[in-house]
């Protein structure tokens, strides 16, 4: 134990010694009551670099290009929805597996912040889905790319990977996250 204050016992007292905190004294375990908060402060928004920014942007444009333009004659919906060279069931079967990743993310994301404090069991069982998530994930993009390998064959794997990356560049920009409100000034914790 170093950095503390030697007391009578033998032992090391912990002390805050910043000039920062603008507590009552109290030697409270995180400074979490000590930060000036302000309830109509807009949440801080991490500063992205242009190359960050234009990373994206092709991700989504060519997302978009993927989309619209299909296989040349008709775009991805239409194929997908009245190709009769797709396989349907590997289709239906990703299609499935993507939906329920989308449940598990939903309900490790958003439900399990309705219980009022946030305990380990949560944490375990947000970590203890990643890997079923990712497994599903994998066998979902294998499924894909066996349902639409009759129409672009060797390109549908960096097709599929491109549509994958679109969606996770736009995933976090979705409403979803902003409806849960964050505010830490009534912890106890």
């Amino acid at each position: 134990m170093s950095g503390g204050t030697p007391v009578a016992g033998g032992g090391y007292m912990r002390q805050r010694h910043s000039q920062g905190y603008n507590s009552s004294g109290d030697d409270l375990e995180d400074d979490a009551c000590s930060r000036p908060h302000s309830p109509f402060s807009p949440p801080e928004q991490p500063v992205r670099s242009w190359l960050e920014i234009a990373e994206n942007v092709i991700w989504i444009a060519s997302a978009i290009f993927i989309i619209y333009f299909g296989d040349r004659r008709s775009n991805l919906i239409f194929l997908l929805w009245h190709d009769d060279r797709i396989r349907r069931l590997p289709l239906f079967l990703g299609m499935v597996g993507v939906m329920l990743n989308v449940g598990i993310f939903l309900y490790t994301s958003m439900f399990a912040w309705s219980v009022r404090r946030f305990d380990e069991k949560w944490e375990g069982a947000s970590i203890s889905a990643l890997p079923f998530v990712t497994l599903l994930g994998i066998v979902s993009f294998c499924l894909f790319s066996i349902a639409l390998w009759p129409i672009w064959s060797f390109l549908t794997l960096p097709l599929l990977f491109t549509l994958f990356m679109a969606c996770m560049v736009i995933l976090p920009h979705i409403l979803i996250g902003r409806l849960r409100m964050q505010n830490d000034e009534f912890r106890i914790d």
